[in-house]
């Protein structure tokens, strides 16, 4: 599920390319850099504890959905504020996805495996991430600009729709164990 969802989660930098495209000057990017990194910052404590009430797959749902609303706000949102606003919400999702995912993991291995399958996890996400990004700039180049956008949301789609099979389970010790 992660996988199907990291091959449509492109790199960041396509993001500040849109803006640029949609009247942000190029001395403006960093700023977006930095609103979208301010945001993952500050909401990351936050969706660990709210993690920790409704459960993993339910905050991994919630972050997917963030991406997915990145995406359509990237597609049919082009002003100044909104594309702002945009970053910010890309932020949240960037806040919260990692350290969801990883504790994902961490929970349903066996202690004496989880360095290792958290090790194979990295690996198979850093697979995943190179073509996400080569497949993005095909197709901004041969079908358009919001193409990228576009095949990131079926991706999603598909990862959320994945995430139905993921089954959560409650230890003796009360905490939320996730598996697939």
């Amino acid at each position: 599920m992660s996988a199907i969802f990291e091959l449509g989660a492109f790199t960041y930098s396509f993001l500040l390319i849109f803006a640029s495209k949609f009247g942000f000057k190029i001395a403006f990017v960093p700023i977006l850099y930095l609103i979208f990194t301010a945001s993952a910052f500050l909401f990351a404590v936050p969706f660990g504890k709210l993690t920790d009430k409704i459960g993993r797959k339910n905050t991994l749902a919630l972050s997917f959905l963030m991406w997915g609303l990145t995406c359509l706000s990237f597609i049919f949102f082009q002003s100044y504020w909104a594309i702002m606003a945009t970053f910010v919400i890309y932020g949240i999702h960037r806040g919260s996805i990692k350290p969801i995912q990883k504790t994902l993991v961490a929970e349903i291995t066996p202690a004496r495996f989880t360095a290792s399958t958290l090790g194979a996890f990295q690996m198979v996400l850093g697979i995943c991430a190179f073509p996400a990004s080569f497949i993005a700039g095909i197709l901004w180049d041969k079908i358009g600009v919001f193409a990228p956008f576009y095949f990131a949301l079926g991706m999603t789609i598909v990862a959320i729709f994945l995430l139905f099979f993921v089954k959560e389970t409650r230890s003796e010790q009360g905490q939320s164990i996730t598996a697939i």
